[in-house]
C-alpha cells in the first residue's frame, strides 16, 4: 500500500527539494506526486541538449521521434510507424510530410504491397537523428553511472513496466 503524505517529522520528499520546484513553493498532494514530478523533469534534463540542437536544424521532439524509430526499423511503413508510435494518421501527416520535403526521410513504395509506402532516412536524416540520439544517450549514460547496478536494473523495471501501459 503506497505511504500517505508525509508526516511532520518524516524526510522531505527530494522531488520538492528541487530548485524550480521548492522556488515555485509547489506541495505535494498525493503520494506519487513526488514521482510524478521527478518524471517530468528528468525527461526534461534527458531532452534538454537535443531539444536545443534539434531547433537550430528547425526541428522539434516529434520529428526527432520519429527519425529515431525509422533509423532502427529501416523500411517500417506509415502504417507501423503510427502504430509504434500509438498517434493518429492525421499527428503523423505534418511531421512526417516535412521530414521528406526538407529531405530528412524518404517514402518509397513497397515492391510487394503497393499500397504501402516503406521508410528509410537520408543521409541527412541519419546524421540528425545520430546527433540529436547522441545528446540523449550522454544524458542517460551521466545518471546511469551515479547509481549502483542494482538500483540501474531497478530502473529499468519500473521504466518497463511503464512503457507496457503504453
Amino acid at each position: 500500500m503506497p505511504k500517505s503524505r508525509p508526516q511532520s517529522g518524516d524526510a522531505p520528499n527530494p522531488a520538492f527539494e528541487l530548485p524550480r520546484v521548492a522556488r515555485a513553493g509547489m506541495r505535494e498532494l498525493h503520494p506519487q506526486d513526488g514521482a510524478l514530478l521527478l518524471m517530468h523533469f528528468a525527461f526534461r534534463g534527458l531532452v534538454v541538449k537535443a531539444d536545443a540542437f534539434l531547433a537550430e536544424q528547425g526541428l522539434s521532439r516529434v520529428h526527432h521521434r520519429l527519425l529515431y524509430a525509422v533509423a532502427r526499423a529501416e523500411g517500417i511503413s506509415i502504417g507501423q510507424l503510427i502504430e509504434l508510435l500509438g498517434v493518429t494518421k492525421q499527428a503523423m501527416h505534418r511531421p512526417l510530410k516535412f521530414l521528406q520535403d526538407e529531405g530528412y526521410v524518404v517514402a518509397e513504395r513497397d515492391a510487394n504491397q503497393h499500397r504501402s509506402k516503406k521508410l528509410r532516412l537520408t543521409e541527412l536524416g541519419a546524421r540528425t537523428e545520430k546527433l540529436a540520439s547522441a545528446h540523449e544517450r550522454e544524458a542517460m549514460e551521466l545518471a546511469l553511472q551515479t547509481v549502483s547496478a542494482n538500483e540501474q536494473d531497478a530502473w529499468r523495471k519500473v521504466m518497463t513496466a511503464l512503457a507496457r501501459l503504453a
